[in-house]
């Protein structure tokens, strides 16, 4: 997040925007329209890269199956996204986009549906601030700590893995009550015995 990128909300529009084409469903063994390994490649270009390597498509082409449906869905939107003007006159993101494209989404794929990336303001929001910082971005007007905390704010896999940890945390205390209340009370049974 070293450099600064365009408005935010030029990126949460365009997600706003998104056209059907970039919601019909992707193709998994012979099953859907769109052809996201195709997407990604062309994108690819736009940004100043090279066109996808058959073993890079793979990533893009998974076999039978709905496992990937969320995350090919979520690298269509995250395309549309990245193909606005202001990445491709640069031509500078296509290895940093590649990356993030490949595997940087899964996790939010496994969390949230697709479509709540350009239905709810926040997901879009999120969405936005993963692709900016996985592009070494971060909005235009923010310094690096506030595009910082704004994603940690807005994560989905955060707020999973801090409401995660603040569950264990409660059924540690939970135990350690029960484990005290045991022990008052076998000391109290044991100091009324000896009476």
């Amino acid at each position: 997040m070293n450099a600064e990128g365009p408005p935010l909300e030029s990126l949460t529009r365009r997600l706003a925007e998104c056209p059907p084409e970039f919601l019909d469903e992707p193709r998994i063994g012979k099953k859907g329209r769109v052809s996201v390994a195709a997407v990604v490649g062309d994108l690819l270009v736009e940004l100043g890269g090279g066109p996808l390597a058959p073993s890079q498509a793979d990533a893009f082409e998974p076999g039978e199956g709905n496992k990937d449906r969320n995350r090919l869905r979520l690298i269509l939107i995250a395309c549309w996204m990245l193909h606005d003007s202001w990445f491709r006159e640069r031509r500078a993101f296509a290895h940093s986009a590649l990356r993030l494209l490949s595997t940087g989404l899964n996790e939010s794929a496994e969390l949230t549906p697709a479509s709540k990336f350009i239905a709810d303001s926040d997901r879009r929001e999120e969405l936005a601030r993963l692709c900016l910082g996985a592009l070494g971005l971060r909005p235009a007007g923010e310094s690096e700590a506030q595009a910082q905390d704004r994603l940690a704010t807005l994560n989905t896999a955060e707020r999973q893995r801090v409401i995660r940890a603040a569950r264990e945390a409660e059924a540690r205390a939970q135990q350690i009550r029960e484990a005290m209340a045991r022990k008052a009370a076998e000391e109290a049974a044991d100091k009324w015995g000896r009476e």
